[in-house]
């Protein structure tokens, strides 16, 4: 399946929608993207998962990697809305604290009292 990342930039913060499968075919795609929003002055980088349906081992070490390297330029990385299957195999690996899995993005935590 096609893997296809929509890169958005708002107020400091990059989120970068993913859709297809995300495995050793093209989790190189990934990565490129990934870079590309740490070679930015970004606050928080979010990697969007609500469309992706299977992410294998290579995938996975992409995101692992990238949350070693947001940390070290001290920049914020989310995986949010990750499918029920992508977020059960990412907390059986104990990488969902690592990679900061939230069920919905930062948009859709807005407050509700405001």
């Amino acid at each position: 399946m096609e893997l296809t990342i929509l890169s958005t930039t708002n107020e400091g913060r990059r989120t970068l929608a993913v859709s297809g499968e995300v495995d050793v075919s093209n989790a190189s795609e990934l990565r490129d993207a990934l870079d590309a929003a740490f070679a930015d002055d970004l606050a928080e980088v979010e990697v969007d998962l609500a469309d992706v349906a299977y992410i294998d081992s290579t995938g996975i070490g992409v995101l692992v990697g990238a949350a070693h390297h947001a940390q070290e330029a001290g920049v914020t990385l989310t995986v949010a809305r990750p499918q029920r299957n992508v977020a059960r195999v990412l907390g059986l690996l104990g990488v969902d604290a690592e990679l900061n899995v939230r069920p919905s993005g930062a948009a859709e935590q807005a407050d509700p009292t405001e």
